[in-house]
């Protein structure tokens, strides 16, 4: 990948160019800020419910839920041989988040919501989620040329960042402090109500669908460094789960607050993302290898410093630095990752690649619970940030080794 400022536009000319990619991630913003809403509203409601259930046990299985069967789509998808249109897998997926998180929501306001339909709900509803997110930047980054592709990857980052970690935690906090939780449920639905009616008005339906001819396996196969890339970023999000199975004991225990304080953390992170994801348009020029390493390694002493204070304000400002070093990691990997692929090979690749990514999140979570529960949650943190540091060199050898190679 060349990564030059020549070949790159900016943010400005891709959405000047292209109004209906503009209304598409529009559609995707505000679909997001509905699930921004549920990062504070669901461990909330997941306290409400657990029961006798230990309450760090609890709020990683209903974080994992998501993830489960999404994971068994996703590589069904990922390693078979047959193309499933993105289109049409992003129009079922709203849908049937639509109605999942439309049922929850009505059990969760007339109090008859339990754990186990918590989980079962998440699980069944988030059936396509992985290759649904799949699915939108595929479709986003097809409406494009090459010259875009880098743009529209930075733009989808910027518009997540200011869904899930801003407009979506602030409103949810809101939400679950005037009205309660499970009203947070509704609002998720009517954000995937929102993206399905974008992708029918924004996204052309092709004429025809390609024939694939090989999995996503194959083709990482022939090219090592996507699969050096997976490994790297696996573990990444691996060690990064467990932050949010602690974060509202933390918000709880040492900060002394609810789900406003952790709707304020919420949003210290996405202002720091808001402008890591801003500043993504001038990192087109940087070599892109080194720079995934850096964002690794700055990122993890941000649980580090997180374990170190007990304030509120201190703790904002720990995780909006941390927000800052994040942003830039998914839309550089991935604009590396699309630049060396040809059409047919970008549906495989790139939802195996996020399906394995994907893997990290609810391994993650599932481990987050056990690792609180034997431990407290201020070692959770320092150990996540540590064993991220370790990842740092691993992650400059796998990466970096393929370009010294073919250099040599």
């Amino acid at each position: 990948m060349s990564g030059t400022t020549e070949v790159n536009r900016s943010y400005r000319d891709v959405l000047v160019r292209r109004p209906l990619l503009a209304g598409l991630l529009l559609g995707d913003l505000l679909a997001n800020a509905g699930t921004g809403m549920l990062i504070v509203a669901m461990p909330v409601q997941t306290l409400a419910v657990h029961g006798s259930v230990d309450p760090a046990y609890a709020i990683g299985m209903v974080e994992a839920a998501p993830f489960l069967l999404a994971t068994v789509l996703a590589l069904a998808i990922g390693l078979g041989r047959v193309s499933v249109p993105p289109r049409r897998l992003l129009l079922v997926d709203c849908l049937l988040r639509a109605v999942a998180l439309t049922a929850l929501g009505v059990l969760a306001v007339t109090d008859r919501l339990t754990l186990p339909v918590l989980v079962g709900g998440l699980l069944l509803g988030s059936t396509c989620r992985i290759a649904g997110a799949g699915s939108r930047r595929l479709l986003a980054t097809s409406m494009v040329g090459d010259a875009d592709r880098f743009a529209v990857n930075g733009l989808l980052g910027l518009g997540t960042n200011v869904a899930l970690y801003v407009a979506g935690p602030v409103a949810g906090g809101l939400l679950v402090a005037s009205a309660g939780a499970g009203w947070a449920l509704f609002a998720d639905a009517c954000g995937a109500l929102i993206l399905l009616a974008a992708v029918v008005r924004c996204a052309p339906q092709p004429a025809a669908e390609p024939e694939r001819g090989e999995s996503g396996w194959r083709i990482m196969r022939r090219q090592p460094m996507a699969g050096r890339l997976l490994v790297v970023v696996f573990f990444f999000f691996f060690l990064y789960m467990p932050i949010e199975v602690a974060l509202p004991l933390y918000v709880r225990d040492t900060l002394h607050s609810g789900a406003s304080g952790l709707g304020l953390l919420w949003t210290a992170l996405g202002v720091g993302t808001i402008v890591g994801a801003a500043l993504v348009d001038r990192l087109r020029g940087l070599p892109q290898r080194p720079l995934l390493v850096v964002i690794i390694a700055l990122w993890a002493l941000c649980p580090i410093a997180l374990a170190a204070v007990d304030g509120q304000a201190a703790a904002m400002v720990v995780f909006a630095l941390g927000g800052l070093v994040w942003a830039p990691f998914t839309p550089v990997a991935y604009s590396f990752l699309q630049s060396g692929l040809s059409p047919e090979e970008q549906q495989p690749v790139v939802t195996l690649w996020a399906t394995g990514s994907n893997v990290a999140v609810p391994l993650g979570l599932l481990a987050g619970g056990p690792l609180i529960a034997l431990t407290t949650v201020h070692t959770a943190l320092v150990l996540s940030g540590l064993l991220t540091l370790l990842l740092a060199p691993l992650a400059a050898w796998g990466v970096l080794a393929g370009k010294a190679r073919r250099a040599g």
